[in-house]
């Protein structure tokens, strides 16, 4: 069992997310408590003011919204009634048992999952202490209750086997959903500390995303905005900000993660130079290609980093089985792009390839969890939160012109 904590500042737009999922047909009420009455009886409106009530108590406290789910795993069976004791259990344990909440039960993802709305604004009017609820109160509880009714443990599991997140594909399914379900978890779910990393992992699953040029106005007011990728690598269909999705991957929410990304991949780093040494010591010389099927075979994938003018200058290396990601020369000078790239056997196809071939051509081949990326491919996370969306997209506007000189450039140099 996998379970997320999100705090907000609106009840109401958690609660038309799971209601407006009901009405689709994508979700039902799996249980309530706190409304002194059956909640079928109960209303959008009447549901909301319970919650309003006790918000009103105390409004000097703005994030007074909970938004917590609950994912299991495709292979425990679990019918309604036992989802409703794991539910109730995990409540209590959290503090929130006496607390109003609604439960509800998604039916529109291959595992079982749980969205509950909830507050933390007390019937004094005090609210409940959530500072680190994560790791104080929610970790314990979790693994508690997968002993106690038999669930598979989230910890320890192999990500290649889990199948929640799939490489974003246009045309599948509605665009807006799967850009939500990705950039949600890989915020959440990757040790990234910069933009360019956490921009690469979203390649991984087939996201591309945009700040805009330094002297525009979108990158000065820290905008993003996030597409589908096409087999080209670059965008397809109509562009989303940031703020399109309920507490969505906005460059403030990455900067936030940077620090202590930073700190907590620290524990996987000899992992990570342990499984590419296994890898890059075999060979005196390798083709790229190769290198790049070995490495994903050991849940890495391999990105090879390109200036304005298409040249490669650095290595990085995405660790899917911790989630975290590495520059080369983060690992030490043996992972840099020189020492790797002096392995290659096709070192001048490689330069001839990238005189001319499309940049976007030479990063989308190079940016794979394995020999393909298609329909059939599936991501390796584990339960996702999805997120609710309330506002309009927004079209990117020009285009920028191309800076002298940079059509003319095409040395090659590591």
């Amino acid at each position: 069992m996998v379970a997320k904590i999100v705090e907000g500042k609106s009840i109401r737009g958690i609660l038309h997310y799971n209601e407006d999922k009901v009405d689709k047909g994508e979700a039902k009420v799996l249980m309530a408590s706190g409304f002194a009455t059956d909640i079928e009886r109960l209303n959008f409106h009447q549901r909301l003011y319970r919650f309003e009530t006790l918000h009103q108590l105390s409004p000097r406290i703005k994030c007074n919204a909970m938004h917590i789910t609950l994912n299991f795993h495709p292979d425990d069976k679990l019918d309604m009634g036992r989802m409703q004791q794991i539910t109730s259990a995990y409540l209590e344990k959290i503090g929130f048992g006496e607390q109003p909440y609604i439960a509800y039960q998604h039916l529109d993802a291959s595992h079982p999952h749980v969205h509950i709305a909830s507050t933390r604004i007390q019937r004094d009017g005090k609210p409940i202490f959530t500072n680190k609820i994560g790791w104080r109160l929610s970790e314990p509880a979790r693994k508690e209750l997968e002993e106690k009714f038999g669930l598979l443990k989230a910890q320890g599991r192999q990500l290649k086997n889990e199948a929640y997140l799939k490489v974003a594909e246009y045309g599948t399914a509605p665009t807006k959903k799967q850009l939500g379900n990705i950039t949600g978890a890989v915020m959440r779910d990757y040790a990234y500390t910069s933009f360019a990393e956490y921009k690469a992992v979203l390649a991984q699953f087939g996201v591309h995303v945009d700040r805009g040029f330094e002297d525009s106005v979108m990158f000065e007011k820290k905008g993003l905005v996030y597409s589908i990728a096409g087999s080209d690598g670059n965008p397809v269909g109509v562009p989303f900000k940031a703020s399109a999705f309920y507490n969505g991957a906005t460059m403030k929410n990455l900067e936030k993660r940077f620090d202590s990304n930073a700190e907590k991949r620290k524990a996987f780093k000899q992992s990570l130079k342990e499984r590419i040494d296994g890898v890059v010591d075999r060979y005196s010389s390798v083709k790229k290609e190769t290198l790049v099927k070995e490495l994903a075979r050991e849940q890495v994938a391999l990105v090879l980093r390109r200036n304005e003018a298409g040249l490669i200058y650095g290595l990085t290396f995405i660790d899917h089985k911790h989630r975290t990601v590495f520059n080369g020369s983060d690992l030490g000078k043996g992972y840099a792009a020189n020492a790797v790239t002096e392995r290659f056997s096709d070192r001048d196809m490689l330069k001839q390839y990238l005189m001319h071939e499309p940049a976007s051509n030479f990063l989308e081949k190079d940016l794979s969890l394995g020999e393909k990326r298609g329909r059939d491919d599936e991501g390796l996370l584990d339960g996702l939160l999805e997120k609710a969306d309330y506002d309009d997209p927004t079209v990117i506007g020009k285009k920028r012109k191309k800076r002298p000189g940079e059509e003319k450039s095409q040395n090659f140099s590591l």
